[in-house]
């Protein structure tokens, strides 16, 4: 039997307990992207995460494949991370977002939100909220593997947060339908008004009335980010498991900007010449 997300998620723990100046250096340069867009970060994630694994981690090899026009994806995936030993792939979603709302899941079949529907709008009894996450609507979520490389911009920090699927069906105590203009009080665990809301929503809520993920609203006219799952990693941290071990700082990398700009500039000869030099350098920082 390969191994499973969770134990991929273990290695990587291990391996920043062990050696964290390692991917320290790597968010470093995924976040400098940023000086040049404020998307580029995103997809420079996608390729700089599968690289990192594939250098450091050698129990692993790791293929990049969210732009693959040629592969039907059976699920969200951007990267494939592969257990040599097995051959066992581990296909996962790279996320790169600042702190707050994170999407879990696009839901692009919009079966989550009509779901949820059909159980009323305040959902408290346990058999019933099991067969939700039974159903076909939900089944998919246990094969959600997500990486989220979560930012704090102003402070330049980066924590690598997990979300736990399994946690949700083991602490959702109530599905709470929340109405447009309106949202969850957390102290009076409530509904109170809410202008900034243009959709429905339902919350998952556990037993302490604390809030976990929500189901946004999945109507056809719903564009991608009023659809789908998502949750807080403000409010939903404790539902998250940190591959570092917490918030780490990382700094901007003014010279690979420079390296970027000669890099399109530069006729392959020279781009091989410098994938040699880089490689010469991962070793040099491997064994240091």
């Amino acid at each position: 039997m390969g191994l499973t997300y969770k134990d991929f998620q273990e290695d990587f723990k291990r391996l920043y307990q062990a050696r964290p100046d390692l991917i320290i250096n790597t968010l470093s340069n995924i976040f400098t992207m940023r000086l040049i867009g404020n998307k580029t970060h995103g997809d420079m994630a996608e390729i700089g995460i599968a690289e990192f694994i594939d250098q450091f981690m050698y129990d692993y090899d790791c293929k990049h494949v969210g732009k693959d026009l040629f592969r039907a994806k059976e699920h969200e995936e951007d990267i494939v991370v592969i257990d040599k030993a097995t051959n066992t792939e581990i296909p996962i979603s790279l996320k790169a977002y600042g702190d707050g709302p994170l999407q879990l899941s696009t839901d692009k079949e919009a079966k989550m939100f009509p779901e949820l529907l059909k159980y009323g709008e305040d959902i408290k009894d346990p058999e019933t909220i099991l067969e939700i996450f039974r159903s076909e609507a939900f089944a998919g979520l246990s094969h959600v593997n997500v990486m989220p490389l979560i930012y704090k911009e102003s402070a330049m920090e980066c924590n690598i947060m997990v979300f736990d699927f399994d946690a949700v069906v083991q602490n959702t105590r109530r599905i709470l339908y929340v109405p447009e203009k309106k949202k969850y009080d957390f102290d009076s665990k409530g509904l109170k008004d809410y202008k900034g809301r243009k959709f429905p929503i339902y919350v998952f809520i556990d037993e302490y009335g604390k809030y976990i993920c929500e189901v946004r609203y999945g109507d056809a006219e719903a564009n991608a980010l009023q659809r789908g799952l998502w949750t807080h990693t403000v409010n939903a941290s404790s539902y998250f498991n940190s591959l570092t071990d917490g918030w780490i700082s990382y700094e901007h990398n003014d010279t690979l900007v420079q390296l970027l700009r000669l890099a399109l500039n530069a006729c392959e000869k020279g781009h091989e010449d410098a994938c040699a030099i880089l490689q010469k350098n991962i070793d040099f920082i491997i064994d240091k």
